[in-house]
């Protein structure tokens, strides 16, 4: 489809206007599935998670293109950044998605039927939520599976624990986002902290520093698992 100016890019994939009120996010990479992502997103959305609207079969490239609701406002990021939410804050907020991603796990999944198996968003991160006026949104469903909660516990986990570990301007706050995620009792389970760990040391897309980062990273976690 038609698209307008370039207004947002990730690691893989690039975020276009699409009209009034849409964007359409174009995977650069040729590796995505926007079918299957978008399915998801509709199948929470309609059990009350907080996602965009999706606007299915409007693309050439169904796989590799998606049209969604466009969102007013910063990313947790961005809100962190410009002083408007504290890392402490942001944690909680993290944490309060997770346990609304709990409520998630108590809805059936999306395909797979068996017991215990949920809809995992395994990307949440600060980046991945709108704060928009209406409340938090939670974007990037691509990596979305089906499987034990703990998984996306752990994921978030090992995420801000990389930032943490790495070093730089962000690692205090990502130290303080963690603790603060995972101050609550959670479904952090040993069994997801290491699956996570695993599929980040596999992950195509992390630079040699976060890979050599989550020994540390983990280290920062454990003490949390109880």
């Amino acid at each position: 489809m038609r698209t307008g100016r370039l207004i947002g890019a990730g690691r893989t994939a690039d975020v276009y206007e699409a009209g009034a009120g849409w964007v359409l996010r174009r995977d650069r990479e040729g590796a995505g599935d926007a079918v299957a992502e978008g399915a998801v997103m509709e199948h929470v959305r309609a059990h009350g998670y907080p996602v965009p609207r999706v606007r299915p079969g409007t693309t050439r490239s169904p796989r590799t293109e998606l049209v969604m609701e466009r969102l007013s406002g910063p990313t947790m990021l961005r809100a962190c950044l410009d002083g408007a939410l504290t890392p402490q804050d942001a944690g909680g907020l993290l944490a309060g998605l997770l346990r609304l991603l709990r409520l998630l796990h108590g809805v059936p999944a999306h395909r797979s039927t068996g017991s215990g198996v949920r809809v995992l968003h395994l990307d949440l991160h600060p980046d991945n939520v709108i704060l928009t006026a209406d409340g938090p949104r939670v974007i990037d469903w691509s990596n979305a599976e089906e499987g034990d909660p703990g998984l996306d516990w752990g994921t978030s986990a090992v995420i801000l624990a990389q930032v943490a570990a790495v070093g730089g301007p962000m690692a205090g706050p990502a130290a303080v986002m963690l603790a603060a995620l995972l101050a609550d009792p959670s479904a952090l389970t040993p069994d997801g902290l290491a699956e996570a760990l695993r599929r980040r040391a596999a992950n195509p897309t992390m630079s040699p520093d976060e890979v050599a980062a989550l020994p540390a990273a983990e280290e920062l976690i454990r003490p949390h698992l109880g």
